[in-house]
């Protein structure tokens, strides 16, 4: 896969299947604000793969 591939935005679904959790845990998430890295792009919540990685090594994803 190509760097442009990877660093493609991904969406709430996508995210839930990457992290192994339901699309609802990820949306209570963002509701929480418990710093998962999304960002509002009109009315979808978009996430960049490499900013998750980020989120989940810093130990902020257990808080």
């Amino acid at each position: 896969m190509n760097k442009n591939m990877e660093d493609k935005w991904i969406n709430t679904d996508e995210v839930a299947e990457y992290l192994g959790v339901k699309a609802t845990t990820i949306r209570e998430w963002i509701k929480k604000n418990n710093g998962i890295p999304a960002h509002k792009i009109g009315r979808q919540w978009k996430f960049k793969k490499e900013e998750l990685d980020e989120w989940v090594k810093s130990g902020k994803s257990a808080e």
